[in-house]
């Protein structure tokens, strides 16, 4: 009597799939410039130095994802930027507190190993790795079938970061008279899409056939690490906040300090086109700024002698502009007025 046989394989996990991605891995890597002395990739852990001339070091984490603008590259079936979204999503975290990114490591979970939509996300994660000048060290891919949908996936980073601990950007740096600058945005960057996705399904919107929104909403998340530590190792900037999920209210008040208050100035934001877009299809103003960045990517607080100084470190587009400043009160952040949506 023949007994079946029962394999990995036929359960839905391919390990040769698997290691297929990991010799690409390992020679794509092999030619980048990085640690040398190290060979991280199909170990089980990393290994990495230091850097040199860190005095009194301070070791920054962080974790996160791009959430559901994953769905975005599965309609368009264009993956090569979502994994710049990914290393964006951790670094423009790590630099709000003064840390220099070192460390950069990836987790996909996918209900079958697809080698081609892999490679494309390994790319864009290597390539936003390069922009952050940090180093990708290693990461994990599991095949999960039975948990994701077909040519359903997950991704996550994990970016470690080092600063002097005399550089810490804290709460306490922060005084009444500041000024708040508003960084540009790219876009969306990788929050709110849930709610761009209810839209686009309501609204039965084909984005493929939509030049516009095909190239807009998978447009990648702007690293902003260069240009903010280039502020740090000047002295020119007292506190800084990453615009992500819950909008310019909700994070800036993450750093704020007790018994001050960042008073904002909606009417001096320059929204983009995109979030006009979204603001016509039924979105109050209120949801736009908790859930969208509304064209604020990034937050910079500062003594207002430093202004001019600040703006020769940015590219023009994404050059800082005043939409604020920090006055003494209990409400940590007030929101006034109203965006100009363009």
């Amino acid at each position: 009597m023949n007994k079946k046989i029962f394999t990995y394989k036929k359960s839905g996990v391919n390990i040769s799939e698997a290691d297929k991605f990991i010799n690409f891995i390992s020679k794509i890597t092999s030619k980048k410039k990085g640690n040398k002395k190290f060979n991280n990739i199909g170990g089980f852990s990393s290994i990495s130095n230091l850097p040199k001339n860190v005095k009194r070091p301070k070791i920054v984490a962080c974790t996160d994802g791009v959430g559901t603008k994953i769905e975005i590259a599965n309609m368009l079936n264009k993956y090569d930027t979502i994994g710049i979204d990914l290393v964006a999503m951790s670094v423009n975290d790590l630099i709000v507190q003064g840390a220099k990114p070192i460390l950069f490591l990836d987790y996909i979970s996918i209900n079958k190993i697809d080698l081609k939509k892999l490679k494309f996300i390994f790319k864009g994660i290597l390539k936003g790795c390069a922009i952050a000048n940090c180093e990708l060290v290693g990461g994990e891919t599991a095949e999960m079938p039975g948990t994701y949908e077909k040519g359903k996936f997950d991704i996550a980073g994990f970016a470690v970061g080092i600063v002097e601990e005399e550089k810490i950007l804290n709460k306490k740096k922060i005084e009444n008279g500041d000024l708040v600058l508003a960084v540009p945005s790219s876009g969306i960057h990788s929050n709110g899409y849930s709610l761009v996705r209810h839209v686009i399904s309501k609204k039965k919107i084909n984005i493929k056939k939509n030049k516009y929104l095909k190239n807009e909403l998978i447009r990648p998340t702007k690293i902003y690490v260069r240009e903010i530590l280039n502020l740090i190792e000047n002295n020119l900037i007292n506190g800084c906040a990453n615009i992500t999920g819950g909008g310019l209210g909700d994070n800036i008040k993450r750093v704020m300090p007790d018994k001050l208050c960042a008073d904002i100035d909606l009417s001096k934001i320059k929204s983009l086109k995109i979030f006009s877009w979204l603001k016509k299809n039924n979105i109050s103003d209120e949801e736009m700024i908790r859930t969208f960045n509304c064209g604020v990517g990034f937050c910079l607080i500062i003594n207002p002698k430093n202004l001019k100084k600040i703006k020769k470190y940015f590219p023009k587009k994404f050059g800082p502009y005043l939409i604020g400043k920090i006055t003494k009160g209990k409400k940590k952040v007030k929101l006034n007025a109203k965006i100009n949506w363009r």
